[in-house]
Order: structure tokens, then sequence, then C-alpha cells
């Protein structure tokens, strides 16, 4: 409102004091109505605005878990056959000792285990019927009797893999003669598909009825290992050392300023540098987690010493001070009380980094972590893969079978990243302090 529309000053007070507020004026003009009408309607709009971005989020959110649970469900299991095996009149023999060996299943082979398991497979069954048995099923009979040696005395009813062409005629899909087929069996009992529990256990395979993810799930937690224990120290002491000790000059501002820049630098660089350094300086330790954590490392490493800064940068001075001025050496101040008290920061950062390095395939497609690994690693050396590679290479494979055994994987992967950053968090939360 302008000036020129209210009373004098003199008239305002001697309005007040003689009881009359009316012959002050309007103080609501339609103009200011219309302009307060506008700024309601402005934060309203944006209010809306807000709310639809949220709802949109969440929307995105439950459409993608929904989806890779509806199709992970069917990951989870596979179509197996009923078969009864009566292994005291099969001639496989052994006991307690030969059972629980290393080499029992070399020896369990070349009894002829196999053949014995084609053979009641037929018979129950009909040779049609076995011919989908899964080439490898016998496997299953025979970590069942290294599982429990005294099975070889008595019969047992064995649900083994079919094959893929049978489990698509199971799900409605295939050829009209395998659908026929899964039909018949299923009519009577023979075929079912049934939670397959060993797809936590097993490691990947040429069919979907056989693949498992404990292999790419190890690989993965030994590879995020390696890259926490390099990467977590040498960026909290980096940050320390540049927020706290390091002098400000031109080279610290060129230090800060390529931190910066690695941090937004390309995964597959990373990648680069680790097949230029890592595998040039370790030759035959190609696709091993060791040289897949520090290739993780490398591209961890900035986030963490930027959000460490951060983190120490937010720790008020008054805390510096006080140590200080009750006798704390410097290294007592930093290690004692910043540290501690910007901690729960870094660990934010830290969060994020490992979370970007769990997801990564770029830089791990370059140092050979994408080979056809069939057993899980038994260390830091040797050959293995990680999650996000093998869901790569499982969503390349023509099989059908093996489109829900992905979506299977992403949902392991996602309850892994969850389980890490979880943990995180409960630690960043131990560890938080006020003041």
């Amino acid at each position: 409102m302008s000036s020129s529309a209210l009373p004098p000053a003199g008239s305002i007070s001697e309005a007040i004091a003689a009881g009359r507020p009316e012959s002050l004026g309007p103080t609501r003009t339609p103009s200011f109505e219309k302009r307060l009408a506008k700024r309601y309607r402005a934060e309203r709009n944006f209010r809306l605005l807000g709310a639809s971005a949220v709802v949109f989020s969440v929307a995105v959110l439950v459409f993608l878990l929904g989806s890779m649970a509806m199709n992970g469900i069917g990951g989870f299991q596979r179509a197996e056959l009923s078969v009864t095996i009566d292994f005291p009149e099969s001639g496989v023999t052994g006991d307690a000792i030969s059972l629980t060996a290393p080499s029992a299943i070399q020896t369990l082979e070349m009894q002829g285990l196999p053949e014995v398991v084609s053979f009641y497979a037929e018979e129950e069954l009909g040779a049609e019927a076995a011919a989908q048995l899964s080439a490898d099923a016998w496997r299953d009979v025979a970590a069942a009797l290294t599982d429990d040696p005294t099975l070889i005395t008595r019969t047992r009813n064995f649900q083994l893999p079919a094959s893929s062409g049978l489990a698509a005629g199971l799900a409605g899909e295939g050829s009209p003669e395998m659908q026929a087929l899964a039909a018949r069996l299923a009519k009577q009992g023979r075929l079912a598909s049934n939670w397959d529990w060993g797809f936590l256990a097993r490691s990947d395979a040429t069919s979907p009825q056989a693949v498992g993810i404990w292999g790419a799930l190890k690989g993965s937690i030994l590879t995020m290992l390696v890259t926490l224990v390099l990467a977590f120290p040498i960026g909290v002491l980096s940050a320390l050392y540049l927020e706290e000790y390091a002098p400000k000059n031109r080279w610290t501002d060129l230090i800060e300023v390529s931190i910066n820049n690695l941090a937004a630098v390309p995964s597959i660089i990373f990648g680069l540098l680790g097949l230029a350094i890592f595998l040039a300086l370790f030759p035959n330790l190609r696709s091993a987690p060791l040289i897949g954590g520090m290739t993780l490392a490398l591209m961890t490493m900035p986030v963490i010493v930027i959000s460490g800064r951060n983190a120490i940068k937010a720790v008020p001075p008054s805390i510096r001070d006080g140590a200080l001025a009750i006798g704390a050496s410097p290294v007592q101040v930093v290690f004692h009380h910043v540290l501690p008290l910007a901690l729960p920061g870094i660990m934010t950062g830290t969060i994020i980094g490992m979370a970007r390095a769990l997801g990564e395939t770029a830089p791990l497609l370059l140092i050979g972590m994408r080979a056809f690994v069939a057993t899980p690693p038994d260390g830091f050396t040797s050959p293995a893969t990680v999650l996000p590679m093998q869901i790569f290479l499982w969503s390349d494979e023509i099989d059908r079978g093996f489109v829900e055994r992905t979506s299977a994987a992403i949902i392991v992967l996602l309850l892994f990243l969850l389980a890490m950053n979880g943990l995180a968090i409960y630690l960043r939360n131990k560890f938080e302090k006020r003041w």
C-alpha cells in the first residue's frame, strides 16, 4: 500500500488515544488482497507439485519393486520331477567314511550313479519323461548321500530338476508337445514347480534349472571387503590431513580440484586404470576379488574424501579450542574429538560410495570379472564374478528360463544392498554424538 493511503503519524496516535481505531482508514486495499491471494495460490501450487513429485517417485518405486517381485518369485522356483530310488537294490555302495570323503561325488559317479538315476526315472516316468530329466540331476542325489550316508541303505523319493524345455512347458510356453507332456506329468503328481533353496547355494551353470547365486554373492562380499578395507582408511586419513594439517596454498587447491574431478570421472576410466596398473603388476589375478576391490576402491575413495572433509569442517571450532585449552595435543584433538564427531558424516559418504561400487559393472568388465565361474571363490585371489555382472550375463542368455533367474538375482542384490546399508546406518547412528 502506498504512503499516500495512510493517515499522518500524528493523527494515528491521536486516534488511538481517543479510542477511535475506525478513523485509521483501510489497511487491506483491493490490490493488497489480490497480491495476498496470489501468494496463497502460489503456495498451494508449490505444495501440490511437491506432493505430486513424491507420489510419482513412490509409484515408480512400487512399480519397479512389484515387477521385480512378480518375476523374481518364479526365479526362486524350479520345475522338479519326482523320482524314487531304492539304494539297496541299485548296486551303489558306500559307508560313512567313503561317502563323506572329499572325492565322494567322483566315487559315486564311477559306481554308475548317473545311470542308476536315469534307470529309476525311466521306470517310474517313462522313457519320454525320463529324457527330460536334467543331465546333472544325479548330482542332487549324490549331494544328499554325502549329507546323510545312511540313505545308502534306504529307499527315498527325490525331487530332481527337469530340463529347461519341460520347465517351459509347465509354465505354458514352448512346444505344444512339451506343454502336453508337462500337463500330463503335473496331473499325475510327478511334476511340480517347487521352491528352490539351492538357488542360494549353487553357482553359475549352463541351464537355468541348475544355476545359483551363491558364487556371485560370495564374490561381491569379498570384493566389497577389499574395497572397504582400502578406501575407508585412506579416504578418512586423506580428509583429515587436507582439512586439519595441509597448508592452504595453490597445491592443496589443486589437490582439492583433482579430488572433486575424480569423483565425477566415469567408472569405466577406473577400469582402464585397474587394467593398466593392477593387472600389469598381478597378471595371474585376473577376475580375482582382490583386483576388483582395488579397482573399485579407486572409484570410491574420492567420494569418501569429499564427504569426510565436509563432515570434519562441520565440527564447531569451539570443540577444537576447548580440547586445546585443557591441554590436549593437536593429534589428540583430531582423533579424540574431531574424528568421533565427524564419523557419522563420514559414514554417510561411505554408504553412498559403497552402494555405487556394489552396482558397478563397467570397471569389472575390463579386469575380466565376466568369466563363467562354476564354483564359488575360495579366497580373495580366486576367480570370481559379482552380482551385477552375473545379472548382466544372465540377461543376455537366450533361454527364457534365465529371465526369472535374472529377476531373482536382482532381488538378492537389492537385499544385499539393504543389508550393507542397514549395517552402515546402524554404525553411523551408534557413533553419532550431539553437542
